[in-house]
C-alpha cells in the first residue's frame, strides 16, 4: 500500500532542516569545511554539497559533466551518481556552499509549499520503489538530510540535534525497513521474536517476528527471543549506517534475551544503500 505522507508537516520538516544545514554550516572556517565526516571519502562540505545536488536535481537542473572515475569509496552506482555532484561543488568557498544552498532550498520549497495534499499522493519513483508517493519520497528527503545534517555537527563536534518531530518522521521511514534488517540483514533464524525499545525525545517500540519471514507486528506470539534498548537519535545513526570513529556499535545498547543474536542484530542494523 501507497504511503500517504502530510503535506505540509513533510514541507515544515524540509523547511525546518534546510534552515538547520544552512545555520550549522555558517561561518566555517576553510578547515570546518574540509573537516571529514564519518562517511567514507566526506568531507563537510561534501555533505552538504550531497543536499544541494539532490535538491538541484529535483529542480531538473542537468547532472553537471564531471569525471569521478578516480574516486575508489563508491559501492554503486546510486553512489555513484551523488559522487558527481559532490565532485562538481568541492572547489566552492564556504560563502558559495552558503548562497547556493540557499538559492536551491529556497526554490524547492516555494515548489512545495504551491503542491496540493492531493499532488502529494500521487503516484511517483522513489528511492523506495517506483509504487509509492511523491509524500514518501518527500519524507525520503528529509530523512536524508536529517542524517546528513547529524554527520556535519558530529564531525565538528557539535552535539547532535534531537527534536522529536524530526526524529519522528525519520523513524517513519526507518520502521519500512525493519523486516529488511532483522530477516535478510541480521539473518536472525526461524521464529526469532525482536523486541526495540527506543528511547529519548521520541520513544517507540518496535516487535518483529520471524515467521518464513521477518516482518513488523502488532503482538509477539511469546516472550521477545531478542531484545534491545538504545537511544533514538543512536538507532537512527545505525540504521542509517552512521559507526561514528572510536564508538562501538554496541554502546549504549542494552540487551535481554539471546545476546549472541541481539548482538548481531546491532552489528547489522543499516540497511540504506
Amino acid at each position: 500500500m501507497a504511503t500517504i505522507v502530510d503535506k505540509e508537516a513533510a514541507v515544515d520538516l524540509l523547511r525546518t532542516e534546510f534552515g538547520a544545514l544552512a545555520e550549522v554550516c555558517a561561518d566555517l572556517t576553510p578547515e570546518q569545511w574540509d573537516t571529514p565526516t564519518c562517511l567514507p571519502g566526506w568531507s563537510v562540505r561534501d555533505a552538504l554539497s550531497h543536499v544541494i545536488g539532490a535538491e538541484s536535481g529535483l529542480l531538473g537542473e542537468p547532472t553537471p559533466a564531471v569525471d569521478v572515475s578516480h574516486l575508489t569509496h563508491m559501492r554503486n552506482p546510486i553512489a555513484e551518481m551523488n559522487e558527481v555532484w559532490v565532485e562538481a561543488l568541492r572547489g566552492a568557498t564556504g560563502p558559495e556552499m552558503l548562497a547556493r544552498l540557499s538559492e536551491v532550498t529556497s526554490r524547492r520549497l516555494a515548489l512545495l509549499d504551491a503542491m496540493t495534499q492531493e499532488e502529494f499522493d500521487a503516484p511517483s519513483w522513489t528511492p523506495a520503489g517506483k509504487d509509492e508517493t511523491y509524500g514518501r519520497f518527500m519524507r525520503i528527503r528529509h530523512y536524508d538530510c536529517y542524517l546528513h545534517e547529524q554527520d556535519i555537527r558530529l564531525a565538528l563536534g557539535l552535539p547532535a540535534r534531537v527534536t522529536p518531530a524530526d526524529l519522528a518522521s525519520a523513524l517513519d521511514e526507518v520502521a519500512t525497513g525493519l523486516g529488511y534488517i532483522v530477516g535478510r540483514r541480521a539473518a536472525l533464524p526461524e521464529g526469532s521474536r525482536v523486541r526495540i525499545d527506543l528511547t529519548g525525545p521520541s520513544p517507540r517500540t518496535y516487535l518483529v517476528q520471524v515467521d518464513a519471514r521477518a516482518a513488523v507486528v502488532d503482538a509477539l506470539d511469546g516472550e521477545p527471543t531478542v531484545g534491545i534498548e538504545l537511544p533514538a537519535m543512536r538507532f537512527l545513526r545505525l540504521t542509517g549506517g552512521r559507526h561514528d570513529p572510536g564508538v562501538d556499535p554496541e554502546d549504549g545498547v542494552r540487551f535481554t534475551g539471546d545476546r549472541e543474536l541481539g548482538g548481531r542484530l546491532v552489528a547489522n542494523l543499516s540497511f540504506t544503500i
